[in-house]
């Protein structure tokens, strides 16, 4: 047999399954087990340090109430960066969400639909869409879409949804389209989740607009502040012309990996620099977290008992601070 098949590395999503590094991904002769883990670099958080100081210092985020906002509630879940979880957030929170009891809605604002696909709903056999609800004026409950789970439903997205950005240019009132039409179905639901496209165009402008609060998902790495500032740029821009309600509310860090101790870093530096705003829940990185978009799936129905759905599950509990349920 020959070296390279003896020494060759065992898959990426075994790593990730059992949370152990191979033999074969040992550190070369010369370095440490330490600092291939980014364990021995003692100030190797500068940067995310002095970022979130920056931010700290530069934007005025208003006080959090001592209390959770009444129901319903409406959060745009946003985050200029892509790949930190937007979407799985906004699927699986509202899944987990609905599975506590409460009505949910998650409206998909992404032109990639990725959260209509993670629910199981496919764009190609739909007659109407969130892009037609903002283009068209079609009514909102026109478009809403039931899902594989009780409570839970969507606002679908198609590719229709990537032009509605320079055709929304023209329009009149085009930063208050989505606000006007989820208003005429605000009180049949508990939450409303907005998942935003990693863009701060027209279309994440009509989210802010339209919501009461912001969930930002922050991934747990060393560039996890990166583009922050320009969201909190467009969130006081809203603020002072659109939305004066709008609050940042929710931090959530999400692919945590317990096995490095950077991860740890980061949520510990997240944590000092904006307090009670970060979710004391973390969500792991998971190979059945990112399996689940493809069985069309939350991650509470393709796997109960895994950590992802824990997670989230216990994110639903935080983020929905045990409301009661409104009646009727």
């Amino acid at each position: 047999m020959s070296d390279a098949m003896t020494n060759s590395p065992r898959p990426r999503a075994a790593l990730e399954a059992d949370g152990a590094p191979s033999p074969a991904e040992a550190p070369e002769a010369g370095r440490s087990a330490n600092e291939s883990a980014g364990l021995a670099e003692p100030d190797g958080l500068d940067h995310l340090r002095s970022a979130a100081e920056d931010l700290v210092a530069t934007h005025r985020i208003a006080a959090l109430p001592g209390e959770k906002p009444p129901l319903p509630r409406v959060l745009a879940i946003a985050n200029q960066k892509g790949g930190v979880g937007k979407t799985t957030t906004a699927v699986n929170l509202g899944a987990a969400l609905a599975e506590l009891g409460y009505r949910v809605l998650v409206v998909d604002l992404d032109p990639q639909g990725n959260a209509t696909t993670g629910l199981g709903v496919n764009a190609r056999n739909l007659d109407t869409s969130i892009y037609d609800v903002i283009l068209h004026d079609v009514p909102i409950e026109d478009c809403i879409e039931p899902t594989n789970l009780r409570n839970l439903f969507l606002v679908p997205a198609t590719i229709d949804l990537a032009g509605a950005e320079i055709e929304l240019v023209p329009a009149f009132s085009r930063e208050m389209r989505l606000r006007r039409a989820i208003g005429t179905v605000l009180s049949d639901f508990d939450f409303l989740l907005i998942d935003c496209p990693p863009s701060l165009g027209l279309l994440t402008v009509n989210a802010l607009a339209a919501a009461q609060e912001v969930a930002v998902p922050i991934q747990c790495e060393y560039y996890a502040l990166e583009g922050l500032g320009q969201l909190l740029n467009n969130i006081e821009r809203v603020r002072a012309n659109l939305n004066p309600d709008l609050n940042v509310s929710t931090i959530i860090m999400t692919m945590y990996d317990a096995r490095t101790r950077l991860a740890e870093q980061v949520v510990d530096e997240v944590r000092r620099h904006f307090g009670d705003r970060v979710c004391r829940s973390v969500v792991p990185r998971t190979v059945r977290l990112s399996e689940a978009p493809s069985f069309g799936q939350p991650i509470v129905v393709f796997d109960p008992s895994s950590r992802g759905a824990t997670a989230y599950r216990e994110l639903a509990k935080e983020v929905s601070g045990g409301a009661p349920q409104r009646v009727g």
